[in-house]
């Protein structure tokens, strides 16, 4: 069964099910990567069922077993990015500018394809953010990049914010001062960092709220995080492309800085206002922030 013909099949038995078997439908419908990831005993614990009620579920909604459930959802997740690494057409001596862009394109309109889709994850990624004390930004190599975009612009925003990428200090080391009341944010674009994965569990383990900015559920650091965001980001020169982690970086600020209100609206007045130092910026040619 692929997950289309899922997807159809649970809406339209929706509300003929118990309220029990109704809730794990659901979630299936709302969470896929967490039941294609997660062990059943995981996603039992988290839905307060049995896990043969898990199983029943599954076969209810016409798979074998819940393991056939969910190899059908891990096999639709590992290849719901679409395939803009196609580089035939580069191969083939194509015009270089525009098959660039059209795969560029490509990783653009799917990374909002995922944005969209799952506007919960924005939505408590926007509280988690103001709840915490401090911010923390992590990324190593590349996906420094889209991390430290982050850590910037928290800071614009007024908010504690803390840079992690590795330096002077390993990512454990520095993982040691985090607490429950923080937040992590780590991005991480293949190739996946063992050290990464391992202060990512580190933190989690403290009870710190974690988000994610990668290309696939089956990222190891997926299994450490609450709120995961999902980009398309296929390069056929280089090893990852960074538009679609920019890209969401951009609409995940944009959106909490709606969400803060007045306080976001003053810190980016402030921000504006140091435009007029003209020490730094040259007023003739126009002050934009």
């Amino acid at each position: 069964m692929d997950v289309q013909r899922l997807e159809d099949r649970i809406r339209g038995k929706l509300n003929h099910f118990p309220t029990k078997t109704r809730r794990v439908a659901e979630y299936i419908l709302s969470n896929s990567s967490e039941i294609a990831f997660h062990s059943i005993s995981e996603t039992a614990d988290k839905l307060s069922v049995s896990r043969a009620q898990l199983v029943r579920v599954a076969r209810m909604l016409g798979f074998d077993g819940y393991a056939d459930l969910k190899n059908t959802l891990k096999k639709k997740l590992m290849t719901q990015v679409i395939p803009a690494s196609n580089n035939t057409a580069l191969e083939n001596g194509s015009d270089m500018i525009s098959e660039l862009c059209r795969l560029e394109q490509a990783n653009i309109d799917e990374t909002y394809r995922n944005l969209t889709s799952n506007t919960k994850n924005v939505k408590e990624f926007c509280e988690a953010v103001k709840r915490a004390d401090a911010i923390y930004c992590m990324g190593w190599g590349i996906s420094s990049m889209p991390a430290e975009w982050l850590y910037t612009r928290f800071t614009e925003l007024g908010l504690k914010s803390v840079l992690m990428r590795r330096g002077s200090l390993s990512l454990l080391e520095q993982a040691r001062g985090i607490s429950d009341k923080d937040m992590l944010i780590v991005c991480e674009l293949p190739s996946y960092v063992i050290e990464v994965t391992e202060a990512v569990k580190k933190i989690s383990s403290t009870g710190s709220c974690v988000a994610t900015i990668t290309d696939s559920p089956a990222a190891p650091v997926c299994n450490y995080s609450s709120i995961n965001f999902y980009v398309s980001d296929h390069s056929p020169l280089f090893g990852s492309s960074l538009i679609g982690s920019m890209f969401t970086v951009h609409v995940l600020t944009s959106v909490l800085v709606q969400n803060m209100g007045n306080a976001g609206k003053q810190a980016l007045q402030t921000q504006r206002e140091n435009l007029n130092d003209k020490r730094v910026y040259y007023p003739s040619y126009g002050l934009r922030y």
